[in-house]
């Protein structure tokens, strides 16, 4: 053996149902993937030439192989918010609740938030995910190079609106510059894994220049933005009134339409606006969870896929779905397009599917690298066991999935040719140990904030 193969390291998993989602939708039965180092050398069926003695196996025997899901909408620095806004309407969920919780942060406050969503996220079969914006990046890069995730990371940038707390009052030129230091100190850090995007919070507190400054910056770094856009109905008339015309098409006036965009919610598209995206190839995280829980509406989701646009699935954040579980939000993707459009035949169990992992890799910008198991691609993948009570039988393993499995199928993890979690343990933290952290940290950042939840119902404690 050579030297070179003597530093290779490999990882042998067999007699699994690989779903590729590869060009051709490949479905490999008793199938087998030979990951070497951080990529995949070999898919379906593998020659035992290109097999070192020393591979580790991982015998995959009526277990599900697929790409790791990519939740392109997610709020690291809300997790210890889970609970913190139910059954409030927006204004107050936003300035009364999210708002002073937010503001309140501090770096370990950030960092254990972080931790926490990281490994909700794995064990809800994510391996990728997007950040949607929160005020300590550094505490998110510490998160996930430790969780070992795959993510594009980005700040929540403001530079006007009302109602913001004092913390975030920033003028346009300190977000840009506070972004560019972000970028240059740590994108492509955690062996590549972390990217570093811009972020656009939403129309109401962003100004024309830093939408313009912000699109300038990302192209030149050639790296993402993010953006909440038309997540409520009350910003059409809000940019009607300040800028005299919808959000997208003013958007498109400033030059900030493009690829590199990626757009959560979209809720309240114009037809003309859907039209832009295609036209631009902006991109789209739809958020089913988020959506009904905070009443927001139905995304045109849809007419989307079928005009070509790349749609993908986000969870948001803890205090707006609270649960980061991907595949819930896969079975609400498909269940209340149908009901909305009264055709059982609307966002199919595969398009879900795709939605999850391959149209996830294009919003994130990394279809040639993620988003299916092929030759040469990164090894993000996911294993599940079907095994379960609420799964079986499994007759079409596609629709089972989508609509009878649930995260607690998720067994096996693993991003960049490492595994994450094995037979549902974590492997680089004790779980244990995480858990109590966030009883104490989410105590402080309550106190902190000032936030008091009301009972729902009398509470008597027994002494």
């Amino acid at each position: 053996m050579s030297k070179r193969e003597e530093n290779m390291s490999q990882i042998l998993i067999k007699n699994g149902y690989v779903i590729s989602m590869n060009k051709n939708r490949e479905i490999f039965k008793n199938g087998s993937i030979l990951i070497e180092n951080d990529r995949v050398k070999a898919v379906g069926r593998v020659d035992p030439s290109l097999i070192n003695s020393d591979v580790e196996v991982y015998n995959a025997l009526g277990k599900i192989i697929l790409p790791g899901f990519i939740n392109t909408h997610v709020h690291l620095s809300q997790q210890l918010g889970r609970g913190v806004a139910d059954d409030v309407v927006l204004l107050t969920w936003l300035r009364e609740r999210v708002w002073p919780y937010e503001s309140s942060f501090d770096y370990e406050d950030s960092l254990v938030s972080s931790t926490a969503c990281c490994v909700e996220l794995i064990k809800t079969g994510v391996t990728t995910f997007l950040e949607a914006g929160g005020q300590y990046v550094d505490a998110m890069a510490e998160a996930v190079e430790k969780c070992g995730l795959r993510a594009c990371l980005s700040k929540s940038t403001m530079d006007e609106g009302e109602g913001l707390p004092k913390a975030w009052q920033k003028t346009t030129q300190e977000e840009l510059d506070f972004q560019e230091e972000l970028f240059k100190k740590y994108n492509n850090t955690a062996e590549g894994r972390i990217k570093i995007w811009f972020g656009l919070r939403t129309i109401f507190n962003n100004s024309d220049e830093l939408i313009k400054g912000t699109k300038i910056l990302a192209d030149k770094y050639k790296t993402g933005i993010h953006m909440h856009v038309l997540e409520v109905k009350e910003e059409m008339d809000y940019t009607r009134a300040t800028r005299g015309e919808t959000t997208v098409e003013h958007m498109n006036r400033l030059g900030a339409l493009g690829p590199n965009l990626v757009a959560a919610h979209t809720v309240w598209l114009t037809e003309r606006e859907i039209d832009l995206f295609r036209l631009y190839d902006v991109k789209v995280s739809h958020n089913p969870g988020a959506a009904m829980k905070v009443v927001l509406g139905f995304a045109k989701i849809p007419e989307m896929l079928e005009k070509g646009i790349a749609v993908s699935i986000g969870t948001d954040g803890a205090p707006s779905n609270n649960r980061m579980d991907m595949m819930r939000d896969m079975y609400l993707t498909s269940l209340i397009h149908k009901g909305r459009t009264l055709n059982p035949k609307t966002v199919s169990a595969e398009q879900v599917l795709e939605m999850a992992t391959i149209n996830g890799a294009r919003c994130a910008l990394m279809e040639k690298e993620i988003g299916s198991l092929e030759v040469g691609k990164k090894a993000d993948l996911i294993i599940l066991n079907p095994d379960t009570i609420h799964s079986l039988p499994v007759i079409d393993p596609v629709a089972n999935i989508v609509y009878a499995m649930s995260s607690e199928n998720v067994e096996s993890s693993m991003c960049n040719g490492k595994w994450l979690m094995k037979n549902r343990e974590i492997l680089f933290l004790d779980e244990k140990e995480l858990l109590e952290k966030i009883k104490i940290q989410n105590k402080k950042v309550m106190d902190k904030a000032g936030i008091v939840i009301p009972d729902r119902f009398p509470v008597i404690e027994i002494k």
